[in-house]
């Protein structure tokens, strides 16, 4: 089953006022994405303000947790209600929980703030997709959503870096204090810029869908944040809450079925081009930024450089990402066509995976720099490029619940594939440190991997420590091939549907 969907600017708005408009959609994005990475740098800190350093981790997986549920949920509401009022009420929330974060008094309140905050990003950051599809036609959208991918591209690099700034200098409130103006920019474009027709139907909420999801949802994001880490992957806690994601989904799925305003409608996955771009977001988010996760690591331990600067060394790939997610987005307006771009995505991102692979302790940073690169080129192939697939599939009465099915398949592919990416390096380096360092100094993961550690390391120890990582992060970049080849495999199925024609 295929469609074209065309659909008009809206009625009233003009060319210059959605690109307003537009501008406010990035500042809400550089917000929500900024607050998942600008945190890391500041947390020693905010635990020697606050205390509670057994609940530190929560500062950041309540936040992530909250997001991951309200992703899908705040798609199809935006559907339900009008796509104004959700972003609206997201960036009142995301304003109102910065300021209480910024003036939390425990470890308790900061924690259930970021609740608040991580609830509020999430409809931020659905929405920020779905308003750029009722602003723009399709053709014109490519364009846009390339340009969206810079949100993301300058979070994580400009993330630890501003949190470091601002906690040295001023103090870790500002971190949460830097969002005011910015929320406050965006919510002033909105109010005075946006018009957006309201749904033409009476809203009908899917209750059962909503608690169902959100708790599949729930314990699928503790599962990946809890194991390996907090939890053994064998652990009781661990296979319930992976028990608990499956019998949740199934009973979502169920509900799904008969519900009259379903969150993610059964009918969009009859689409081809729909399920094809799901698949292939998720299989992105886990290759493209799963395994990105572990490259600072490994300059940090193979390379020998601190915290900082291997994040900076991310920049190759962010650049990579961007020329590819722009230019992808200028070849589609310009000629209309997209279909093969999936395909190329996880064909040249398996090429930089597999270069990836080949790095060892003798590696340059310009070849890894040149190997990231290449890896960031495929990323941004389809990183935008489905999410306009997805809205080009879905009539306009299911845009919202569209652009969020295809995010949250991001955002939990992103998830799952850190989690067992985790694994598997942790479970190689523990059989290759056995091999090359002495029984009685063989250090743990975590202690292998903390920069303070392995300066008091004897020389001998250090380079086996190095030689073992290296190898480890061999086999975690071999082991994600054959998921790129199951995207590959599925992109090769999508179809062309032509895009709607220029204004």
């Amino acid at each position: 089953m295929h469609m074209t969907v065309t659909r008009e600017a809206p009625a009233g708005m003009s060319h210059r006022n959605r690109v307003l408009v537009f501008g406010g959609l990035m500042l809400a994005g550089l917000m929500s994405s900024l607050d998942a990475t600008v945190l890391g740098t500041a947390l020693p800190t905010i635990v020697g303000d606050l205390g509670g350093l057994d609940r530190l981790a929560w500062v950041s997986t309540a936040y992530v947790l909250a997001t991951s549920v309200t992703v899908p949920l705040s798609g199809r509401l935006g559907d339900l209600f009008g796509r104004r009022p959700v972003f609206l009420t997201g960036l009142i929330g995301f304003l109102a929980g910065s300021a209480a974060c910024g003036a939390a008094p425990s470890m308790d309140a900061l924690i259930a703030f970021r609740v608040v905050q991580g609830a509020a990003a999430g409809c931020l950051m659905s929405s920020m997709f779905a308003l750029t599809g009722e602003l723009f036609e399709p053709r014109e959208r490519a364009r846009y959503q390339g340009c969206s991918a810079l949100v993301f591209a300058v979070s994580s690099i400009a993330g630890p870096l501003v949190g470091g700034f601002l906690t040295d200098h001023a103090s870790w409130r500002w971190v949460f204090y830097v969002n005011l103006p910015l929320g406050l920019a965006a919510t002033a474009t909105t109010v005075a810029f946006l018009r957006l027709p309201k749904p033409d139907r009476r809203p009908r909420i899917d209750y059962a869908g909503i608690v169902l999801l959100g708790a599949a949802v729930t314990c699928f994001t503790l599962l990946t944040s809890w194991a390996g880490t907090r939890y053994a992957w064998d652990s009781a806690e661990i296979l319930a809450l992976a028990a608990g994601s499956a019998v949740l989904l199934a009973a979502w799925v169920l509900a799904e079925r008969r519900a009259a305003e379903a969150i993610i409608p059964p009918r969009l996955f009859s689409d081809r081009s729909f399920a094809v771009a799901c698949v292939v977001a998720a299989v992105g988010g886990a290759t493209g930024f799963g395994l990105a996760t572990y490259l600072p690591m490994f300059f940090q331990v193979v390379g020998g450089v601190g915290a900082t600067e291997s994040g900076l060394l991310l920049l190759p790939m962010m650049i990579g990402l961007l020329v590819a997610s722009m230019g992808a987005g200028r070849y589609i307006a310009r000629t209309g066509r997209y279909h093969r771009l999936p395909a190329a995505s996880m064909a040249v991102s398996a090429v930089g995976v597999a270069l990836l692979a080949t790095m060892d302790t003798g590696t340059g940073l310009v070849t890894a720099g040149a190997y990231m690169t290449v890896l960031g080129f495929g990323a941004g192939l389809s990183q935008q490029v489905v999410m306009l697939i997805a809205q080009n599939a879905a009539p306009r009465r299911d845009l919202g619940a569209a652009s969020s099915g295809v995010f949250a398949s991001r955002m939990l592919g992103t998830a799952a594939g850190m989690a067992v990416f985790g694994a598997i390096v942790s479970s190689r380096f523990a059989e290759e440190i056995g091999r090359r360092v002495p029984a009685g100094e063989v250090p743990a993961f975590g202690d292998a991997v903390r920069p303070e550690v392995l300066g008091t390391l004897p020389g001998p120890v250090r380079h086996g420590v190095a030689e073992a990582f290296a190898q480890a992060f061999s086999d975690l970049f071999l082991a994600g091939l054959p998921l790129l080849a199951a995207g590959l495999a599925a992109a090769l199925l999508l179809k062309h549907v032509p895009l709607g024609p220029r204004e």
